[in-house]
């Protein structure tokens, strides 16, 4: 970026996070905004949720590979995100926590509920490495006089100042900002790419033998398969969205807002996809297709407007990075008994930790961004069965809940091993281990069935206002 770009980049930057900026003044506020957000921050805070800068980074590498059929992979989180809203957002706001692994813990007891709050705090864990990662990636060559190390460290302490003024609260107000200036930015890099290549897209594609292709290495239909299954799979016990939607207002304002997120964050999706297909019509030798969405704003965007689009995905990056440390903090707080849930300064010092672990683990850990995404949802797949059991069949046992879970993580990770990234593991793990972590948790739940006096104890704490749980 030149001087103006910069300018303007660091302007904009420090006019999201001082908008975002607001004291918490109690526990409620820090952890879940004082269950009192509307429509349209919660619509908002949901999509800037799941857009982030690796999932970004990752797909336009792969439309820049493969054209738009990579657009296929966008639809994997209309899939997720509507299985989400038809099967848990009601049951989620219902319930009405402070973190999804409370859930486990009344439902299942403590020993499940913790050992789910560890395993979600790892997989979160290695999902914020691979967001610091990603956006280290990105301004790597604005500042290349900085090293990864401290340029990443800088980055998560920046960051971590918006979590640690108000929490959930000012998540939401940096989220909603966020939202405003990505639903302008991405579809006009996509017009402005469009209007460059869009002819030499159309002819390209035109060819009955490009969509045909659906078995190319690039981007095989079993893999976008895997990955459907696996959102499906992931989402409905993902800690990030269960807390926005403790944080929502009512049901119908849960419910009505994770829909309309699945639609848009397909959308935004989409048009980067697109916008890499179009690139790779004028630009054909780009060394790391991973950076596929700086080059676009490179060739495609005036000077001045380049820096604005830094700056958006500075917040692209900032809102989902923000959220999962919010969660993390939300986790740790209430399903450990530290009795944390009043003590803000606390909460603050937990930020600063996981924002630590993030940063090491983006240099230590992340290399390939997707397959390090896909690796992190092991533990919450292995939840599935005793999430959706729990909530829609009575007769889920305790014991049926630990087999699926244990299965579920032995599955996953035999997978991976044996047949690795390169055999494609996703393919054998999603669609062989589905069916096997339910027929386990079934059979186990039939063979070792919780005392009826107990399954009415937990109905009665479930039933009762979160306050007082």
């Amino acid at each position: 970026m030149g001087f103006w770009d910069l300018t303007i980049f660091i302007v904009v930057c420090l006019l999201l996070l001082g908008g975002s900026f607001r004291a918490a003044s109690s526990g409620n506020e820090f952890l879940v905004a004082d269950r009192k957000v509307g429509f349209f921050p919660l619509l908002a805070t949901l999509v800037m949720t799941e857009f982030n800068t690796a999932t970004l980074l990752a797909f336009a590498a792969m439309g820049y590979v493969v054209g738009p059929r990579a657009v296929a992979l966008s639809a994997v989180f209309l899939i997720g995100l509507g299985w989400y809203t038809l099967t848990v957002a009601r049951k989620w706001k219902e319930y009405n926590g402070i973190s999804v692994a409370g859930w486990f813990t009344l439902r299942y007891g403590k020993s499940l509920g913790r050992t789910a709050s560890l395993l979600l705090l790892l997989a979160t864990s290695g999902f914020s490495a691979t967001y610091v990662k990603s956006l280290t990636l990105l301004l790597q060559p604005t500042f290349s006089s900085i090293s990864p190390w401290l340029l990443s460290g800088l980055l998560c302490l920046l960051i971590a100042s918006v979590t640690i003024s108000g929490g959930l609260q000012s998540v939401v107000r940096l989220d909603v900002l966020g939202f405003l200036l990505t639903v302008i930015m991405f579809p006009f890099l996509l017009w402005r790419g469009w209007m460059n290549s869009g002819t030499g897209l159309l002819a390209e594609t035109a060819n009955w033998n490009y969509w045909s292709a659906w078995n190319d290495p690039a981007l095989p239909w079993w893999f976008i398969v895997s990955l459907m299954v696996l959102t499906c799979l992931t989402y409905i016990c993902s800690p990030w969205y269960g807390q926005k939607i403790f944080a929502a207002a009512d049901e119908k304002t849960a419910v009505r807002a994770v829909g309309a997120a699945s639609v848009i964050v397909f959308f935004l999706y989409a048009c980067v996809q697109l916008g890499a297909s179009l690139l790779a019509i004028e630009v054909k030798d780009l060394s790391d297709p991973q950076l596929a969405v700086p080059m676009m704003i490179q060739q495609w965007l005036p000077l001045g407007v380049q820096g604005l689009a830094f700056a958006v995905l500075f917040a692209v990056a900032t809102t989902t990075l923000a959220g999962a440390w919010s969660a993390m903090v939300a986790m740790t707080v209430n399903d450990f008994n530290w009795h944390w849930e009043s003590d803000i300064q606390k909460q603050r010092l937990l930020t600063l930790i996981f924002a630590t672990i993030s940063w090491a683990g983006c240099n230590l850990l992340v290399d390939d961004i997707l397959n390090r995404l896909i690796l992190a949802n092991i533990p919450i797949a292995a939840l599935s069965f005793a999430l959706l059991g729990g909530f829609y069949w009575a007769g889920t046992s305790r014991v049926g809940a630990w087999c699926s879970l244990i299965i579920g993580i032995f599955w996953g990770g035999f997978c991976f091993i044996f047949w690795g990234e390169a055999g494609g593991y996703t393919w054998p793990w999603t669609i062989y281990g589905t069916p096997l972590i339910f027929s386990v948790g079934v059979i186990a739940s039939r063979l070792f069935p919780d005392p009826p006096l107990r399954y009415n104890v937990i109905e009665q704490q479930l039933s009762r206002p979160s306050s007082i749980r």
